[in-house]
């Protein structure tokens, strides 16, 4: 895992509720991390989710794509790394999930977002402005 290779990290813990009869990190709970850690990155960037929503606007996952590598366990450290790519009106945000004590790769996501503002789909200029340092 090389920070340098995401503009975004963001670290947890596994909590013992969020484990199955396995002793693994039930497969939904990924998902949870996943936009747990967009939202941090929306934080550090200035912007709220919930005034977003305030304020008629809507970022929404459209598709969500993960793989499963190796499971993690109760009271296991993890660290996000998140990328973004515009595509059309979406912004793709690609994260990976790696177990902090080896290092070793857990989960890979892939996160298709778009925006809705007052009800209606939009071409997502609001992505433009929020994500101007890191679309080209």
């Amino acid at each position: 895992m090389d920070q340098e290779n995401y503009i975004f990290m963001h670290e947890m813990k596994v909590r013992d509720y969020e484990c199955d009869l396995q002793g693994i990190v039930n497969n939904a709970n990924y998902q949870h991390y996943m936009e747990h850690s967009r939202h941090e990155f929306l934080e550090t960037l200035g912007v709220n989710f919930g005034k977003l929503h305030d304020d008629g606007i809507d970022a929404m996952v459209s598709k969500i794509t993960i793989e499963y590598k190796l499971p993690l366990r109760s009271g296991d450290r993890f660290v996000i790394g998140i990328n973004l790519q515009r595509q059309g009106p979406r912004i793709v945000f690609y994260q990976d999930i790696f177990r902090k004590s080896d290092g070793k790769l857990c989960t890979r996501g892939v996160v298709e977002t778009i925006c809705v503002e007052n009800g209606r789909l939009t071409r997502g200029a609001i992505f433009d402005e929020i994500f101007k340092d890191y679309i080209h």
